[in-house]
């Protein structure tokens, strides 16, 4: 086999795909390379499953935490960073293993993004303030009035979908759906990657999610959430709407109780994982789909498929 090929490995929240990619990266002598749109934000190691500083002294990690919060980071720019990572790692003469939740990430490297050109910073700050101060049902508005077919795809509470159609829009007067049916280039050949979901049954899913937010919380999300909320960032930023942070604020602003904050968060995170599950069965049917019942042996089996493909 070609060794030092990428190796994809997706899968929903709470999944254990980390857990298995840093598996592999020890027995192949590889860097796992980050594909998880929260895991990038540097404030939130806890609350986002950031692999720890234990786990990243086994094996190089790539693209975790290294972006600010205030900041909106776009799979634009995980495309090229990632490319990044994976031309360094096989200069180095590791195996880049690229592991994440997000289908969008993992499109960037096998499909490609449609070719929107860059959006002036000035376009890109009006737009962003609006949202701020208007809040984002007023924005889906203007978008229904000027591109009704765009806004037909995007939730009205979903304000960064929302500004990045309108500023698409303004900037090159033509619908973000007809910039998303141009193909774009990929960064990954089509036979380059070794592609692998790890898949769970729903209940085995659920009952992880909820045993993983446990530990989140005793191993201090709490005070990970103060802290960022100390910062003052605008609560439309991503890194303020991930996953628990939102039912963490509601604790400790004293409109939660510790069980209604955990709670909730739980049932968002099982949402959001049957979300991921039922994308990637759709998305991803041509990848080597891993079961629970052969989790167990995750890394032979992988390490059994490649060659078998070589």
């Amino acid at each position: 086999m070609t060794t030092l090929a990428p190796i994809l490995i997706a899968g929903p929240t709470a999944s254990g795909k980390s857990a298995y990619a840093l598996a592999l990266a020890e027995r192949l002598g590889g860097t796992v390379i980050n594909a998880d749109a929260m895991q990038v934000y540097r404030e939130l190691r806890v609350l986002t499953a950031r692999p720890s500083a234990d786990e990243e002294r086994r094996a190089p990690h790539r693209l975790y935490g290294h972006v600010p919060g205030h900041e909106a980071y776009s799979a634009a720019r995980y495309a090229l960073e990632a490319r990044e990572a994976i031309v360094a790692a096989q200069a180095a003469g590791s195996v880049p293993i690229v592991v994440g939740g997000t289908g969008l990430y993992f499109k960037a490297l096998t499909d490609g993004l449609s070719p929107v050109p860059p959006i002036p910073e000035e376009i890109r700050t009006r737009w962003r303030i609006r949202a701020s101060e208007e809040g984002p049902a007023a924005l889906h508005a203007i978008l229904a009035a000027r591109d009704p077919e765009m806004a037909a795809r995007l939730r009205s509470t979903d304000p960064q979908r929302i500004v990045r159609a309108l500023e698409v829009l303004e900037t090159t007067g033509v619908s973000l759906a007809r910039w998303q049916e141009r193909p774009g280039e990929p960064v990954l050949a089509a036979a380059e990657g070794r592609a692998f979901v790890v898949s769970r049954n729903r209940d085995d899913l659920r009952r992880r999610c909820d045993d993983r937010f446990d530990a989140m919380l005793a191993a201090g999300a709490v005070e990970e959430v103060r802290a960022l909320l100390e910062r003052g960032l605008d609560p439309d930023l991503p890194v303020m709407r991930a996953l628990g942070v939102r039912p963490l604020v509601g604790l400790i602003e004293g409109k939660l109780t510790a069980n209604e904050a955990s709670e909730i968060a739980k049932a968002e995170t099982r949402r959001y994982a049957k979300r991921q599950l039922t994308w990637l069965r759709r998305n991803m049917m041509s990848w080597k789909h891993i079961s629970e019942q052969e989790t167990g042996c995750f890394v032979v089996k992988i390490i059994d498929f490649i060659k078998s493909k070589s």
